[in-house]
């Protein structure tokens, strides 16, 4: 498996080696000895394993997790295709404001490991695009926030041609600057603990 760290201090990308046969394929996209040798830490413990469909167009996220109590992610493609985005909201992270995008999907089944405090969101490319998400934390609505996909100051380069669908959560979701004059971003060094990383 082939890894890489994105422009997000911290988010990692993995590429698997895919079996093809006449049978079809095999592959997979987590394994715990790549991911320990490049994620800064030994061991991804998911507490909460969920899927979602979207239609093409569908933009969902930013997404993110009120820190502590804080939720890695671990995001995969099964079906159909996505430009993935990561955006680093931890005050004080060497790269904080600073996003990154990649292409996720069911060809090349790449997965992205997202630590605590990094939102994460996607577009669906295709109809019935299918992701997969391993998540270090069960879901509580008063955790989970938003940050707005469409703000201007954040400039995320959103596909062209598509007529994007969000909810009404994410559509009226605040700005970077908004979440930050509100106290609700995650502060690096306590990412980082609640990560296992010191």
């Amino acid at each position: 498996m082939y890894a890489r760290q994105l422009n997000v201090e911290g988010v990692v990308e993995f590429s698997p080696e895919i079996h093809r046969d006449q049978r079809g394929m095999f592959v997979s996209p987590f394994t715990g000895e790549t991911f320990a040798a490049h994620a800064g830490r030994s061991v991804f413990s998911a507490a909460q394993l969920s899927y979602s469909t979207s239609q093409r167009g569908t933009v969902r996220g930013i997404h993110f997790t009120r820190c502590p109590p804080g939720k890695a992610k671990y995001v995969c493609c099964l079906a159909g295709e996505a430009q993935d985005f990561v955006v680093d909201l931890r005050k004080g992270s060497p790269t904080f404001g600073r996003w990154d995008s990649t292409w996720l999907s069911s060809s090349t089944m790449r997965a992205l490991y997202i630590p605590v405090g990094v939102g994460h969101g996607f577009a669906a490319l295709r109809d019935d695009t299918l992701m997969s998400y391993m998540i270090a934390g069960g879901y509580v609505p008063a955790h989970e926030l938003a940050l707005s996909p469409l703000d201007p100051e954040l400039a995320l380069t959103l596909p062209e041609g598509l007529d994007l669908v969000l909810s009404e959560r994410d559509r009226t979701a605040p700005t970077l600057k908004e979440l930050d004059e509100q106290g609700l971003l995650p502060d690096y060094a306590e990412a980082r603990r609640i990560d296992g990383i010191l």
